[in-house]
């Protein structure tokens, strides 16, 4: 299946308005802190012992570590569309860059 970019970026946003979460505005702190919340649950599935793939449900809420990180997309596609951060572009201008770089970005380790 393929999806569009622009709409699931487009589709994040107006959901979180419809949900409430932009009747009033919040800060950049909070904003980042939720997007990290996000990789920090999908962390903590991986700790409980979920596969990388892992999707199921808990009482019919999506749960895994594939769902953790879809809420890291959700999130950072809302942030996108609400301050309009051109992020289609930047993720082709990032990957084209990558491609450039020198094997581990010049020897890192980790």
């Amino acid at each position: 299946m393929s999806l569009d970019l622009h709409y699931l970026i487009e589709k994040s946003h107006a959901t979180a308005v419809d949900k409430g979460w932009w009747d009033k505005e919040r800060s950049a702190g909070d904003i980042f802190a939720n997007i990290h919340a996000e990789v920090s649950e999908a962390w903590e599935c991986y700790r409980i012992g979920d596969a990388w793939d892992s999707i199921y449900f808990d009482n019919e809420k999506p749960e895994g570590i594939a769902v953790e990180l879809a809420d890291v997309l959700i999130r950072i596609f809302d942030l996108c569309a609400a301050k309009n951060i051109p992020l289609e572009e930047a993720l082709c201008v990032k990957m084209v860059y990558n491609t450039k770089r020198p094997y581990r970005h010049g020897n890192k380790l980790a």
